[in-house]
């Protein structure tokens, strides 16, 4: 075997192969031994042909691409070995020619991350703050967690909760068809199609109503965008929400001693929300930065695999279990909805790829004993226990949240790094 490199750039490895003949010959020897147990040639008992019989009887070119497949693999692992390349995916081969047989393989190969001087950049933290509005919206928002559905018989308001029937078609082809939906009326809902609420305004238990809507131009679904919708629905129950009243009982019932300890703990955890948001912001920061002044190289397999694991949740985000179903459903093709991906894709790549790089220069671990505490934690008070605990317990499930703490610890290191000069400055003045 005859082999040669050549960079490619993009982190990958051109390998040509040059195959010999002694070599070729003994493949062919191994498919005959192979083919003439599988095969039946008139004449000879199976297994008994020999190898010119056989040669005929499938053809040449079928006992070659027996020999190759056998073969190439071989060789290519030979090739990578005598090479001291160390691929991170399977190579692109391609067979060059067959007299000599040359072949060639795209061997993609680990990525260069360049962080640059990465230590010398700061950021300043912006200063975190709950007003009272933010306070009162919370509490209000338990108290609708708490509220209760009561049936009314009066016209429709915005708020309510409605089941019904409905049925929606463009041009005499169905958009919607449902019975006894539960529907909340809110009025900033955009939900089948912007205006559905408000055209429900006012209807009664009982009512049927009929009405039109503009689909806007940039729906998902290309055949219907920009065209006239025909709604008829039917109301066969209509509830309102009763909230709690707001004091020391209210309090109590979602476990807090009295309001005024349920003001200060809603304040407290909007608070670690408001702090905790503003140090991820920070760090997406600096990771948008080092990207900027470092250099990130990588195989575009990698980049691939990233789209389609963006296709995928899209997928499932829309209630799809198999891509090609949500592809029809958004009458797009796959390619180009991996374009539209591709820009979200490569930003999570090379974050990700410098948040590898980042781990391993400053040296960031994580103990069993943290990942068994955050398992703990998401554990938390569920009723099966013991069968989450079994999941939490294999291997994969546990190096996932190893690497999930491990990401944390680093943007949070990050984040030090970037606002500890201006904290000090602040603490000074």
């Amino acid at each position: 075997m005859k082999v040669s490199t050549e960079n490619m750039g993009n982190c990958q490895v051109l390998l040509n192969v040059e195959v010999e003949v002694d070599e070729l010959n003994a493949s062919l020897n191994e498919a005959y031994r192979y083919l003439v147990s599988k095969v039946s040639v008139p004449g000879f008992r199976k297994g008994k042909a020999p190898r010119n019989v056989v040669e005929q009887h499938v053809g040449k070119d079928a006992l070659l691409e027996e020999a190759l497949e056998r073969l190439i693999p071989r060789l290519y692992k030979e090739a990578v070995e005598s090479q001291e390349l160390d691929p991170i995916d399977q190579p692109k081969i391609e067979i060059v020619q067959t007299e000599p047989v040359m072949f060639k393989a795209v061997v993609p190969v680990k990525p260069v991350v360049e962080l640059g001087d990465y230590r010398s950049i700061r950021l300043e933290s912006i200063p975190v703050e709950v007003s009272d509005e933010d306070i009162e919206a919370a509490i209000e928002q338990l108290r609708q967690k708490q509220g209760v559905w009561m049936p009314v018989d009066r016209p429709l308001k915005f708020g309510d909760l409605v089941t019904m029937d409905i049925e929606a078609h463009v041009e005499n082809k169905t958009f919607l068809n449902h019975k006894d939906i539960v529907y909340e009326v809110s009025e900033k809902s955009d939900l089948p199609l912007p205006g559905f609420a408000r055209s429900l305004e006012g209807i009664k238990k009982g009512e049927e109503r009929i009405f039109t809507l503009n689909i806007p131009a940039g729906h998902e679904v290309k055949e219907f965008a920009g065209k006239e919708c025909s709604f008829r629905v039917n109301v066969s129950e209509m509830k309102e929400k009763e909230l709690p009243q707001l004091d020391d009982e209210f309090a109590q019932s979602i476990d807090y001693d009295n309001l005024i300890s349920m003001r200060e703990k809603v304040s407290a955890d909007l608070n670690a929300k408001a702090e905790a948001k503003s140090r991820s912001e920070l760090g997406q920061k600096m990771l948008h930065t080092i990207a900027e002044i470092g250099q990130v190289n990588y195989p575009p397999i990698l980049e691939d695999r990233e789209i389609d694991n963006l296709l995928e949740n899209e997928a499932r985000r829309f209630g799809y279990s198999e891509v090609e179903d949500y592809l029809r459903r958004a009458n797009k093709s796959r390619e180009e909805i991996k374009e539209e991906l591709r820009p979200v894709a490569r930003q999570r790549l090379i974050h990700s790829l410098i948040l590898e790089k980042l781990a391993e220069e400053e040296k960031i671990e994580i103990s069993a004993a943290e990942v068994d505490e955050k398992v703990k934690e998401i554990i938390g008070d569920t009723e099966d226990k013991e069968k989450m605990q079994q999941f939490f317990a294999l291997p994969q499930v546990r190096e996932s949240i190893e690497q999930s703490l491990r990401t944390q610890k680093t943007i949070e290191l990050l984040v030090q790094m970037a606002t500890n000069s201006t904290e000090e400055k602040t603490q000074e003045e």
